[in-house]
C-alpha cells in the first residue's frame, strides 16, 4: 500500500500496521478465522507489528499461527505504551487497528486510525479515536488489502 492519497486528506505513506491481538484479531484468545490469509496479503506491501497484553494467555499460539511475534506490553499505563510504539515507528506512516481503551493512544497517534467492533466490544473512547470504524477485523483488514475501498470511505 505505502503511499495512499486520500482525495481532500492529502497523502498517506503508509509502511506500518500496528495491530491490537485480543478483542481485536482474536477473542478469547481464539485468532478469528480469515486473519491469517488477510496479514499475509497485507504483509507484502507494509510490515505488520502486533500488540498484546496476552490477557488470555495463547499469544504463541496467536505468533505461530501467522508467523509473526507479537511484542508485549507490560500491565499499566498500556495506553501510553502503545502510543509510544506507534511514534518511534513514524506515526504518519502507521495504520493502527484496535478495539479497547488501552487502544486509544495508538488510534490517536497513528496517521489512520480503525476501530473494530468485534464478540468483545468497542470501547467508546476507541470508538471516538478512530478514523474509521468497522464491524469487523476482516472488513477492516479488507480495507488495507483493496485500498480504494479505504478512499472512498476517507476522501471529502
Amino acid at each position: 500500500m505505502n503511499d495512499l492519497f486520500i482525495p481532500g486528506k492529502g497523502d498517506y505513506p503508509l509502511q506500518h500496521l500496528v495491530l491490537d491481538v485480543n478483542g481485536t484479531l482474536a477473542v478469547q484468545g481464539q485468532l478469528i478465522e480469515g486473519v491469517g490469509e488477510r496479514l499475509a496479503t497485507i504483509d507484502r506491501t507494509m510490515q505488520i507489528h502486533l500488540l498484546t497484553a496476552d490477557t488470555h494467555g495463547k499469544q504463541a499460539e496467536i505468533d505461530s499461527a501467522l508467523g509473526l511475534t507479537a511484542q508485549r506490553i507490560t500491565p499499566g499505563r498500556e495506553r501510553e505504551q502503545k502510543a509510544k510504539f506507534v511514534y518511534q515507528l513514524g506515526a504518519e506512516n502507521v495504520v493502527a487497528i484496535g478495539n479497547g481503551g488501552n487502544d486509544v493512544g495508538m488510534l490517536q497517534a497513528a496517521a489512520l486510525g480503525i476501530a473494530v467492533m468485534e464478540g468483545e466490544g468497542l470501547n467508546v473512547e476507541a470508538l471516538l479515536a478512530a478514523d474509521i470504524v468497522t464491524h469487523s477485523i476482516l472488513d477492516a483488514l479488507d480495507l488495507l488489502v483493496t485500498p480504494k475501498r479505504l478512499i472512498a470511505t476517507m476522501r471529502r
